[in-house]
């Protein structure tokens, strides 16, 4: 394991230019710091592992957007049907962090768009609401990010994204009132006029 100094040289580099074992290891030590900090007695069998497992978890699984090589590989296919009313993936399961007390938000997205020529594969609308999830997250930001890579990736601008999430920053701490949702939008091309917008809200009352 490292020592503090030599975390200290590491960090002195960049943190943008760390290895993933280094960023494992330099949140190892200083959870460990964390735990101490509150009494936690590391000698016990059940937490002397804890700073290395958060650690891990954080870099390989739960802030995995931040390493640009997690952004995923986006296969677009030819509209050959011609088809040009809504595709929506709905109730796509959303797993972020609070960027400001890092604790879960937990939901849904919905996610739809109107083909101008492209299909992209259905799993790669959940790729990408996982790839932009995985960070700490604004569900304002995350909303618009999600709709903006789409509508890059397939080169249109009939989008929509919504986001219904519960946060755990309100729900276990502070106020500590659980079953509140927030609900975020990002509407762009067809999806700001009322037809579209009005169908959209049909297909997800189904």
């Amino acid at each position: 394991m490292q020592t503090e100094e030599s975390i200290a040289s590491v960090l002195a580099r960049g943190r943008k230019e760390l290895t993933k074992a280094e960023k494992i290891e330099t949140i190892r030590h200083h959870f460990r710091e964390i735990m101490l900090a509150l009494g936690l007695d590391l000698e016990d069998d059940s937490l002397k592992d804890t700073p290395a497992r958060v650690a891990k978890m954080f870099v390989n699984e739960a802030f995995s957007g931040l390493d640009p090589a997690s952004e995923p590989a986006v296969t677009l296919f030819e509209n050959n049907f011609r088809y040009n009313e809504i595709v929506l993936e709905r109730d796509i399961p959303l797993y972020s962090y609070c960027e400001h007390h890092f604790v879960p938000i937990i939901g849904k997205v919905h996610v739809a768009y109107v083909s101008q020529g492209k299909v992209i594969g259905l799993s790669k609308l959940n790729r990408i609401t996982h790839y932009f999830a995985k960070r700490p997250q604004v569900q304002e930001r995350l909303t618009i990010q999600i709709a903006e890579y789409l509508k890059k990736v397939m080169g249109i601008a009939d989008v929509a994204v919504i986001i219904k999430a519960e946060h755990l920053c309100v729900a276990s701490r502070g106020v500590n009132h659980t079953g509140c949702a927030t609900v975020t939008s990002s509407y762009h091309g067809q999806f700001l006029t009322e037809p579209r917008s009005r169908e959209l809200h049909a297909l997800l009352a189904v």
